[in-house]
């Protein structure tokens, strides 16, 4: 049995996509998935598979979303294994406590996008003010608060592959690798 972690995208973001994490876990479970867990509120699910065709889970993930909760929502799949094989490559940078206050985060790619088409939309990093790393199809991206409007990465939102990537802080990866490994 494979565990992975279910991105769920723009859940529960400003009063939109609203999803209870209870009927979501339910959901999940009522799927055939089992030791589901969700965490904070906006679309994370720890679950465990057969499954480890990861384009079929996240057919069968975004169509159980849509019937359960009428929402057409992008979802990203990764196994905890590959996360964690992401993260043992993480930037020495990347998470580390600085004097000034950084944002990291992972950007997620949702396929079928690709690294190249993302780089394309969002341009090269300004090293003067932001730092990125790419590791298979996530993305490392650090920056201080206090210049984030001057980076280009942190436009990623506005660009044309915001609904193909979906973004979780470090804090939030790190609890999922976590609570994953309970």
């Amino acid at each position: 049995m494979e565990q992975y972690i279910a991105l769920l995208r723009g859940i529960n973001i400003s009063g939109k996509n609203k999803v209870a994490m209870p009927l979501l876990k339910t959901a999940f479970e009522d799927e055939g998935f089992t030791m589901v867990t969700t965490y904070i509120n906006s679309g994370n699910v720890i679950f465990s598979s057969n499954l480890i065709d990861i384009n079929l889970l996240m057919k069968q993930c975004k169509a159980m979303i849509e019937k359960r909760f009428m929402l057409k929502v992008p979802v990203m799949i990764i196994s905890v294994k590959e996360l964690e094989k992401a993260f043992a490559h993480a930037p020495k940078w990347w998470n580390k406590p600085s004097d000034e206050e950084v944002i990291h985060q992972v950007i997620f790619l949702i396929p079928p996008i690709t690294i190249e088409e993302v780089v394309k939309a969002v341009g090269n990093a300004k090293q003067e003010y932001e730092q990125i790393r790419i590791y298979e199809n996530l993305i490392f991206w650090s920056a201080p608060r206090v210049t984030l409007s001057k980076t280009s990465w942190y436009k990623i939102a506005s660009s044309s592959v915001n609904n193909d990537v979906t973004i979780r802080n470090a804090n939030t990866v790190n609890k999922l690798l976590l609570l994953s490994n309970k």
